[in-house]
């Protein structure tokens, strides 16, 4: 895999609260230099990186309901609307972890759907992902984790989501594993899958791209793809 290949699957990532307008912008213009995936920051912040990064072709992706989940559907929906007419190519949705500890398709595709038929009104092309937390569902051990998985990933496919992904990155119980990208890619049937959440060395993220990963979401991007273990872009 070439430099450049890497940093195609790369979401380059600040999410962190006290994240200054020129860390932000920083990160955009990192983002347009190294062609990642996309630059995935705060709501408030969507407007002015994507003015930014007009004509660069790297999409700005922002998060709802970061990083609790705890918002209303009908709330998550005019968030992610708002981040779309600001700009927002792409959108990660933290989905209620209570619904998807109980393993409760219908509401947790209800709550998706709102957000899908909110956002893609205003761009019919915007990029939808969904925050499963799956550290945490695991947590309450690997059988009733993995069943949570599958419904999360079912409720996803059927609201027409077009990410899976595995973490916030801030909840307690851990970020992103190969055994988790392994899950959702056995049960998104076709979903991509993005992994996040404590991917900070190249080691772990080639286990997660191994293990099914499509996608990569980490605040340490640059380092990595510029590592001494990383080839350059033309390499082979």
């Amino acid at each position: 895999m070439t430099q450049a290949e890497l940093a195609a699957k790369i979401e380059h990532t600040i999410l962190k609260p006290e994240a200054t307008e020129a860390e932000v912008m920083k990160v955009a213009a990192e983002g347009a230099q190294y062609r990642f995936a996309s630059v995935c920051i705060a709501p408030v912040w969507v407007a002015k990186a994507s003015a930014a990064l007009r004509g660069s072709g790297v999409p700005v992706c922002s998060v709802v309901a970061f990083p609790h989940g705890t918002s209303k559907s009908t709330v998550k929906a005019i968030e992610a609307t708002v981040a779309v007419k600001d700009g927002a190519g792409e959108i990660d949705v933290v989905a209620h972890l209570p619904l998807l500890a109980a393993g409760n398709v219908d509401a947790v595709r209800a709550e998706l759907l709102e957000v899908a038929k909110a956002a893609r009104a205003v761009r019919r092309d915007v990029v939808l992902k969904v925050i499963l937390e799956t550290a945490y569902l695991l947590s309450l051990g690997a059988e009733r984790g993995e069943a949570a998985i599958a419904a999360g990933c079912r409720a996803a496919r059927e609201s027409g989501f077009d990410f899976v992904k595995t973490s916030t990155g801030f909840h307690p119980a851990g970020g992103a594993s190969a055994v988790a990208v392994a899950l959702l890619k056995k049960y998104g049937e076709g979903m991509l899958v993005k992994a996040s959440g404590g991917i900070r060395d190249w080691a772990t993220a080639k286990a997660m791209l191994d293990a099914g990963a499509d996608r990569l979401g980490m605040s340490g991007a640059v380092g990595i793809i510029s590592a001494e273990c990383r080839m350059s872009p033309g390499g082979a």
